[in-house]
């Protein structure tokens, strides 16, 4: 048995649809995890639209959400995600930063609201349930997987994940702020050992210091984390929109060389995991859909 991690969006703060943002991808955060039969989807960014397609094309009609915060390019593919409009579909979203604040339910049905979006949330079919936890609890889905959450340093809150199934383990760390020469320790406890940890690389440390107050960190302290905590692979993910495909390219050869379990995540690629070996996978529509 494996764990498939799939990567739908992989940019951050807003879609960049243009020519220059096509090696890397344009839509915004969302990941697809494959557990044996089960499917978790984190974030539902603008990259979540494809996602739905590929999920209906499969015939699949569970899954979960596991949502990382609700700022616009986590939440705004949601209304495209075309399975929400089907009767046959059970959908489960969580949600670890609004329990204190009207929780998830109301921040995604508020995004659909007129006359900002013409289709109501009432107009949704499939059958949604919403769960709110806090940041830092553990909770059981069934099959064998556990869930790991920590609070994470954004405006508005975030929660960072950590998911373990058949002896593997995959880490979702976005969108954080860090404080140089500090480590989190809430991150490299929720990261530590893991097999692939997602973080949140949205600038490079020469950058960083222009952005504090964001809520946003760098790959290289991607690396640090990876590194102290033990952990095998980072993937370098959330690309800020100015980071066209040549600055990419050269992250990723500046990350390989400081880190060899370093990689820039690109949308429409990804990963699957063992308790043997970590194996580069081909391209989503030809391996999915």
């Amino acid at each position: 048995m494996s764990v498939q991690v799939k990567f739908w969006g992989v940019r951050g703060s807003i879609a960049t649809p243009s020519a220059d943002h096509m090696k890397y991808g344009g839509n915004t955060s969302c990941v697809e995890l494959v557990l044996g039969d089960r499917i978790i989807i984190l974030d539902a960014g603008t990259g979540v639209r494809m996602l739905g397609n590929c999920l209906l094309n499969r015939e699949i009609k569970n899954y979960l959400f596991l949502q990382s915060h609700t700022h616009w390019d986590h939440i705004n593919g949601f209304p495209f995600f075309a399975p929400v409009y089907c009767e046959d579909v059970n959908i489960e979203i969580r949600a670890g930063h609004l329990s204190t604040c009207g929780g998830i339910k109301k921040v995604l049905s508020s995004q659909m609201c007129q006359p900002t979006f013409p289709v109501p949330f009432e107009e949704l079919s499939a059958n949604i349930n919403f769960h709110d936890f806090v940041a830092g609890e553990c909770f059981s889905l069934g099959d064998g997987i556990e869930v790991k959450t920590a609070p994470l340093v954004h405006p508005d809150g975030g929660t960072g994940y950590r998911i373990e199934y058949d002896g593997v383990s995959v880490c979702y760390v976005t969108d954080t702020e860090h404080t140089p020469g500090t480590l989190d320790q809430n991150i490299l406890d929720l990261i530590k050992d893991a097999d692939l940890v997602i973080y949140d690389c949205t600038y490079t440390d020469e950058e960083y210091p222009k952005f504090v107050g964001w809520g946003h960190s760098t790959w290289q302290e991607g690396i640090r984390l990876c590194r102290a905590a033990g952990a095998k692979r980072l993937a370098i993910f959330h690309h800020d929109p100015s980071h066209d495909d040549v600055f990419m390219d050269q992250i990723a050869t500046e990350a390989a060389r400081e880190w060899s379990g370093a990689f820039v995540a690109r949308e429409g690629t990804g990963i699957e995991l063992s308790n043997e070996a970590a194996q580069p996978m081909s391209n989503l529509k030809a391996a999915v859909c």
